[in-house]
């Protein structure tokens, strides 16, 4: 198991690094991603420690982490964003999973969005303001009348 020791410990260190970009970069939307992926390996290593004579018999359970962890970091998989998307935001009151300097409509619209989707439009105001992200809102609404 040393090789794969290695690559485990080589992975930690990178998702640490990542971690870090993400609490510097100016976005909260990244921040979302490794908040469930820490939230999610806290929960794995506590059921580790509460069933630690069970886990101790199956010789694959390194493994069987190893691969969860990864399919929750990788940007391939993003599975810490697909569990918050698809199980944990439905739980979660809309209001606080947006960021709150975002105007009543603003966060309207980025509630019914998925993560992707808010990171694009995060990304849109950052480089064209929040008066651009208002207007285009409003056309939509206005296309949106439109139709009905």
């Amino acid at each position: 198991m040393g090789f794969l020791a290695k690559i485990a410990m080589s992975f930690d260190a990178l998702i640490g690094y990542a971690s870090m970009r993400a609490i510097e970069s100016p976005s909260t939307l990244d921040d979302q991603q490794w908040l469930t992926y820490w939230v999610l390996y806290s929960l794995t290593t506590l059921f580790e420690l509460s069933c630690w004579r069970i886990l101790q018999w199956l010789p694959f359970w390194p493994y069987v982490k190893l691969l969860f962890c990864m399919w929750l970091v990788l940007p391939i998989f993003n599975g810490a964003a697909y569990i918050y998307e698809n199980y944990v935001r439905k739980y979660v009151k809309m209001g606080l999973s947006v960021n709150h300097i975002h105007p009543e409509s603003h966060r309207k619209v980025l509630q019914m969005m998925s993560l992707d989707a808010r990171k694009s439009v995060e990304r849109y105001i950052e480089r064209y303001g929040p008066e651009a992200f208002e207007r285009v809102v409003r056309a939509a609404e206005k296309e949106a009348k439109k139709q009905n």
